[in-house]
């Protein structure tokens, strides 16, 4: 029998389930296991300025390729980290992320460690990302390591969410047996009768429907579902609408498209079409106050079919253990054509808009900037959206066929866009371009990562939008606490760069600087661009204006019970 390291072990079944970077911030809890990770030199290791930022990056990778990996220190590294696995576990992403352990010894002779609580009690950080994560493990014997490794590995692809492996630090580099030559896998559950009967149920309900229409939400890619979706579309001829966390998983270009339903925010005529129908089919959503407009959505039970990851929900009966692409493929089988929503659609839909008539000494407005994006981009890019009025023009933006689209809706961490979009550019690297919308308090918050995405010769184009506050929070509820420090975020990019860099920036007060800046950002290799957008304080879309005026309804409700 070959033997192999713990931390070789992991690396293997990191290499089998198909990592080829991981991100790491380097502690000495770690700094064992780390060497073990280097020997597998078909992963590439990516070094973070912080463990936040690292947990950002695995978001974004894992949202390209299907599945990241982290790696950090104890305590001062993993509890840093958690917030970002938070959000990646609300927003269905696979992410294993490892922590380097305290000596198996210090508990047992009672010896208090450094960067812990100064106690002799070391679960802690294993109990809290238990509350966070699909799965979380801690191996304190070297015999418990394939197991428990792969139990992890295996929970991490099954339910799309991130798992917590905490390796203690004189283990990493003990000997097991070599891991198998195998892809570790994780199948669905699939009850053949509750899938039958709910796709009976379902096709009944929309073949005696007048106007049925068909909702996709942002499960359906963690769940590999768009294909099965767009086979259902297709077979029914039914009006298709994506909801703002699900754009780009349905081609903009498809005769079917009518938009996003976002309800009272909505693409025009989209909302009208969705709730006037008489039977909709919501394929992965999630109903929260922020996708429903502060719950003002107009979604009514009685018309509902709800296809979850796995289960599905109709009026007065639920159906579990019901894969969704699954259902979604064999309900396509049994379909009639309808395309009465889709044509009533076509009357109702708005006359495409003019593009803005400006100079190029036009003074910028969002719209212009927006309108810019949107021009530009190319199937080979992604659209990236900061949470705050970024999410609203990016919803708007139009998307050519190929082109993809990312937005941290669920979670809503601010902050989450530039290490997302460091571990993006780093899986699409040579690939897929990204091209980042951040506000300016956002970028405030993880501005080092850019460090690490010139350091890498990755090359975003960030489009920073500097109107000096918290728009978001300004429109939900304002106050001098969402205004902030100014910076030079155009001239921060040279101090970054450093000797070696290869990053360039500028900042735009009109539409004309705005137009060279892309077209020379564009040109650019070797490095990130930064085109530093100067915007009034009040400038913002009236989806926005909306958006929060509802959501801050919900936030102060009187409470109903005391």
């Amino acid at each position: 029998m070959t033997t192999t390291t713990v931390g070789s072990y992991l690396a293997t079944r990191l290499e089998q389930i198909g990592v080829r970077h991981y991100f790491a911030v380097p502690g000495d809890y770690n700094l064992v296991l780390l060497d073990q990770l280097l020997k597998n030199q078909r992963m590439q290791f990516v070094g973070c300025c912080n463990e936040l930022n690292l947990g950002y990056a695995c978001d974004g990778y894992a949202r390209a390729t299907g599945v990241a990996a982290g790696f950090v220190t104890f305590s001062v590294g993993g509890l840093s980290a958690i917030n970002a696995i938070a959000g990646a576990y609300a927003e269905d992403l696979p992410i294993i992320f490892v922590s380097g352990g305290p000596n198996t010894n210090a508990w047992p002779e009672n010896r208090p460690l450094h960067h812990t609580l100064g106690e002799v009690r070391y679960r802690y950080q294993l109990d809290m990302f238990k509350m966070v994560t699909a799965c979380a493990v801690s191996i304190e014997h070297i015999d418990d390591a394939p197991e428990l490794i792969d139990r992890a590995i295996n929970e991490c692809l099954r339910r799309r969410k991130p798992v917590y492996i905490e390796i203690a630090c004189n283990l990493a580099g003990e000997n097991i047996p070599s891991a198998p030559n195998q892809k570790l896998t994780a199948p669905v559950p699939c009850d053949e009768a509750a899938l039958d009967a709910a796709v009976e149920h379902a096709a009944t309900m929309l073949n005696t429907a007048i106007k049925p229409v068909l909702v996709g939400g942002v499960k359906l890619r963690p769940w590999e579902a768009e294909p099965a979706f767009a086979q259902l579309a297709e077979a029914s001829g039914y009006a298709v609408a994506m909801m703002p966390n699900a754009k780009g998983f349905f081609p903009e270009s498809h005769p079917q498209y009518i938009g996003t339903y976002w309800g009272p925010v909505s693409t025009p005529g989209c909302g009208e079409i969705v709730e006037s129908s008489d039977a909709y089919l919501y394929a992965g959503p999630t109903f929260t106050d922020y996708t429903t407009v502060g719950y003002s959505a107009m979604i009514n039970k009685d018309k509902l079919i709800q296809a979850n990851p796995e289960r599905v929900k109709l009026p007065g009966r639920t159906y579990n253990n019901v894969p969704l692409p699954l259902f979604l493929s064999k309900l396509a089988e049994k379909l009639k054509l309808n395309p009465t929503s889709l044509e009533a659609w076509k009357r109702l839909r708005p006359e495409p808009c003019c593009r803005p008539q400006v100079t190029p000494d036009t003074k910028l407005l969002t719209r212009y900037v927006t309108d810019r994006i949107e021009n530009m981009l190319t199937p080979d890019m992604t659209l990236l959206a900061e949470t705050g009025d970024s999410w609203f023009n990016g919803v708007k933006t139009k998307l050519p066929d190929g082109a993809n689209f990312e937005i941290q809706m669920q979670y809503g961490s601010i902050g989450w866009s530039v290490g997302a979009t460091l571990g993006y550019a780093m899986a699409m690297k040579g690939e897929r371009r990204v091209i980042s919308m951040i506000g300016d308090g956002s970028f405030q918050l993880t501005a080092q990562e850019l460090s690490t995405i010139i350091r890498y010769e990755l090359n975003p184009i960030i489009f920073l939008i500097n109107n000096r506050g918290y728009t978001i929070e300004v429109e939900i509820h304002d106050g001098p606490y969402n205004n902030i420090k100014n910076w030079d975020y155009a001239g921060l990019m040279n101090v970054l760069n450093a000797e070696d860099g290869k990053g360039w920036s500028t900042r735009v007060d009109t539409v004309g600087e705005l137009d060279a800046a892309i077209e020379t950002a564009l040109a650019h290799e070797g490095g990130p661009c930064l085109i530093e957008l100067t915007i009034d304080r009040d400038d913002c879309s009236k989806e926005l204006l909306e958006w929060g005026t509802r959501v801050a309804t919900v936030n102060s409700a009187p409470p109903k019970w005391t």
